[in-house]
C-alpha cells in the first residue's frame, strides 16, 4: 500500500495522459482561434507576399527547416569525437608535461 501511495505523490503533471489530452485540446483550440482571427483581424503589411494565406505558418515552418539543415551541415565540421577531452591529456602526459595538478593542466 505504501508503494502505491509514493508512485502516485512522485508522479509528474504530465505523466496522467488525461492532462495530456488536455493539453493538446487546449493547443488545437487555440490553433484553430489565431486561424479564425486571421480572417478577422487587418494586418498592416509592408510586402504584398504578407497579405497572402498562411504565410506565416509557412514562413515559419521553411525557418525550422533551414535551421535545421544548417545545424546538421555545421555538425559535420564542429563536432568533436567523444574522447576528445581525453585525448588532449594523454598527449601531455606522453609530452613529459609535469605541470598538472590534480586532473587539471596549470600554465605556471
Amino acid at each position: 500500500m505504501e508503494n502505491e501511495k509514493l508512485s502516485t505523490e512522485n508522479e509528474a503533471l504530465f505523466d496522467n495522459p488525461k492532462n495530456v489530452k488536455r493539453l493538446l485540446h487546449f493547443l488545437y483550440a487555440s490553433c484553430a482561434l489565431l486561424l479564425a482571427l486571421d480572417f478577422v483581424i487587418h494586418r498592416h503589411i509592408s510586402h504584398y507576399w504578407e497579405n497572402l494565406w498562411g504565410f506565416y505558418p509557412l514562413y515559419g515552418f521553411v525557418g525550422c527547416v533551414v535551421l535545421v539543415l544548417t545545424a546538421t551541415w555545421l555538425r559535420t565540421f564542429l563536432m568533436r569525437p567523444e574522447s576528445y577531452y581525453d585525448s588532449e591529456k594523454v598527449t601531455s602526459e606522453v609530452a613529459g608535461n609535469d605541470d598538472s595538478v590534480g586532473e587539471h593542466n596549470v600554465d605556471v
